[in-house]
């Protein structure tokens, strides 16, 4: 049996995701303390007690995610004896969940990965004037389909494939006017549906690089060591190990597409039977059942999740 370890990305939170952690459980308290060190806020009291548009911002979301994913690993390093470069075959995040998955596996602190988070979310609001830029979701239609329709969309404007998610589901981004035109384009070709979604940036496409450059001077400035487990990077469906490759991955990812399909079918054909997703919500553990229906997903995300974790373990 392998094992692989998943880490969510935007969209995944909730207002009290991971109380239940820090009330049980003093290693989840540490990190929710760590981050709201690095980051000289209490973004800790944000998390578990909201507003929820105060969490939702990109800011807040993304190193709170990350917060929430690794006060998990740690109460399962504590309580379940779970030792990644044991126990794990693979460690890969969805956008953002690449920062946890890499802190999660050593290569960067938690603070600086808070840090490097609350950076990537503020210039990635900022990289493009509220109103300029959209994405939607295409579901039914497979990634070249997909991909198709916004090379047909951008008429000289920016619209491309933000993510791969899998079984049917492309998310698109770009210029306003580009993705409205693709969510036409989609319905014509047959999409089950095409909508825009609720965000506040067209993140994964090339209006994103000015977030890419200081993303680019910010990770230049951390301390990076090789993964304790191979992570595998959303821009290549591929482990990357060497500090420097992870470095330029990061980057890339910014405005690159979230190959989160391939890298779900990389880890399955490389014998991984078992995916868990840490931290809030169970959308990559939806994803994952459909794009490797062999292999068992399942979500740890409170108390009770880690005692079935801890009890399907073998002595």
């Amino acid at each position: 049996m392998a094992i692989a370890f998943v880490f969510p990305g935007q969209g995944s939170q909730a207002v009290g995701m991971g109380k239940a952690l820090a009330a049980n459980f003093a290693p989840a308290r540490q990190v929710f303390e760590e981050v709201d060190g690095a980051l000289s806020s209490n973004l800790s009291t944000i998390i578990f007690e909201g507003p929820a548009d105060t969490l939702t911002l990109t800011e807040n979301a993304q190193p709170a995610l990350m917060s929430v994913s690794l006060a998990v690993i740690r109460v399962l390093e504590t309580e379940a004896g779970l030792d990644l470069a044991r126990d794990a075959k693979f460690v890969a995040g969805h956008s953002l969940g690449e920062y946890s998955a890499l802190a999660a596996a050593g290569t960067f602190s938690i603070a600086d990965a808070a840090r490097l988070l609350r950076t990537r979310g503020q210039a990635m609001q900022k990289a493009v004037p509220v109103g300029v830029g959209a994405m939607a979701a295409l579901i039914g239609l497979e990634f070249s389909a997909a991909s198709s329709v916004a090379a047909e969309a951008a008429q000289g404007e920016i619209c491309q494939a933000a993510n791969d998610n899998g079984a049917g589901q492309v998310v698109v981004s770009g210029n306003k006017a580009a993705v409205e035109r693709a969510v036409e384009i989609a319905k014509a070709r047959g999409a089950k549906r095409a909508m825009l979604l609720p965000v506040s940036a067209p993140f994964h496409c090339a209006l994103m690089q000015p977030a890419a450059d200081i993303m680019a001077d910010a990770l230049a400035k951390v301390s990076l060591r090789a993964p304790a487990v191979p992570v595998v990077a959303n821009v290549r469906a591929a482990p990357v190990n060497d500090p420097g490759e992870i470095i330029r991955a990061l980057v890339e990812q910014v405005t690159g597409t979230v190959r989160w399909r391939e890298s779900i079918q990389f880890m399955a054909g490389s014998g991984v039977s078992d995916f868990y997703e840490i931290g809030a919500g169970k959308v990559l553990t939806g994803l994952i059942k459909r794009l490797a229906e062999s292999a068992n997903a399942n979500a740890i995300g409170n108390p009770e999740d880690i005692a079935s974790f801890k009890a399907g373990r073998k002595p």
